[in-house]
């Protein structure tokens, strides 16, 4: 069969198997971040002393590494998982590229994004560690998490959707109020990386840190977080005191449900000595907050299809407006 033949057997609109991919798109990218926190919270950050090698003889790991080599080198065989799941993701909007090229450049991103985290993933083992480099990693696998919430939104659309008239989906305020939380999520993810810098969970004994003071990072770390529960609660009463605004109440609930859990999380395994499961969770948690972030500030923010009946109206009104 020629590629000629194949690209014809493609979709040309989103399918089952187009969405199934978005969905895999974004649970291996929150999955990679659970495992890349295994890999830290269990001291395996050098279990594979170099890269792309895992040692300067072997490929692979070694039986005489132990379990350090066997987590490092497994966190490392995940990003071929990845790497095919945005492999087919790109090829199964290929025919569609035109058309709809919000699904393809989307895709394009994600499949790009894997060799740029292997490099910084490498860049990490060369440089020891290195805190601010580590740092760089997660922030890295947050955004592709954010990248892909957007992915799955827009694969549910099909391509009559894509394109037609559309209708604001919420007013002014709540799409300032939206792009705020955006913003603060961001930047207490970014701030508690850092506090993870400082913290004791090197990924490896000799691993450096950053040198600053803990406990002042997590007070820091925590302003931001503060901000973003205020803005969740403003925005929760608003979106369930007008009815424009109903299709914004269960992305809004599930978005503060996960700020609380994380918030918990967070404050718990600081006055508990950070035992590793809890850190554990709690990265899980940054990747939850980021999908539910996205996820809320997408359905906010963006424009909606109106109904072939909306539509219609709408035409309807420009033609006597004119």
């Amino acid at each position: 069969m020629t590629i000629e033949q194949l690209t014809r057997r493609l979709p040309g609109s989103p399918n089952k198997t187009v969405r199934g991919l978005a969905v895999a798109s974004l649970a291996s990218e929150i999955l990679i971040i659970v495992t890349g926190g295994a890999v830290r919270l269990t001291s395996s950050g050098l279990g594979c002393p170099t890269w792309p090698k895992c040692t300067p003889e072997s490929l692979v790991a070694t039986p005489e590494m132990g379990i350090n080599g066997a987590i490092e080198f497994g966190n490392r065989l995940l990003t071929f998982l990845l790497a095919a799941i945005a492999f087919a993701m790109l090829v199964s909007v290929w025919k569609m590229a035109q058309r709809r090229k919000d699904l393809f450049y989307l895709s394009v991103a994600l499949l790009a994004g894997i060799p740029a985290q292997a490099i910084i993933g490498g860049i990490t083992v060369w440089t020891q560690l290195n805190p601010w480099v580590v740092g760089c990693h997660f922030v890295v696998s947050i955004t592709m998490v954010a990248a892909a919430t957007v992915l799955v939104h827009r694969a549910w659309l099909d391509n009559d959707q894509a394109g037609t008239v559309q209708q604001q989906r919420s007013t002014a305020t709540v799409r300032q109020l939206l792009w705020a939380s955006a913003v603060l999520t961001l930047v207490a993810i970014v701030l508690g990386v850092i506090v993870t810098g400082s913290g004791p969970h090197a990924g490896d004994a000799e691993a450096p840190r950053n040198n600053l003071d803990p406990d002042l990072m997590t007070r820091v770390h925590v302003a931001p977080v503060y901000l973003l529960v205020a803005t969740a609660v403003v925005l929760l009463v608003m979106v369930h005191r007008h009815a424009q605004l109903s299709e914004l109440r269960r992305p809004m609930v599930l978005f503060a449900v996960v700020i609380l859990l994380q918030g918990a999380i967070g404050y718990v395994q600081h006055f508990t000595g950070l035992p590793i499961v809890l850190v554990g969770l709690h990265m899980l948690g940054a990747a939850l907050l980021a999908a539910a972030c996205t996820h809320v500030v997408y359905v906010g923010v963006t424009r909606q299809p109106l109904s072939v009946h909306g539509a219609h109206s709408t035409g309807q009104k420009q033609v006597h407006s004119s």
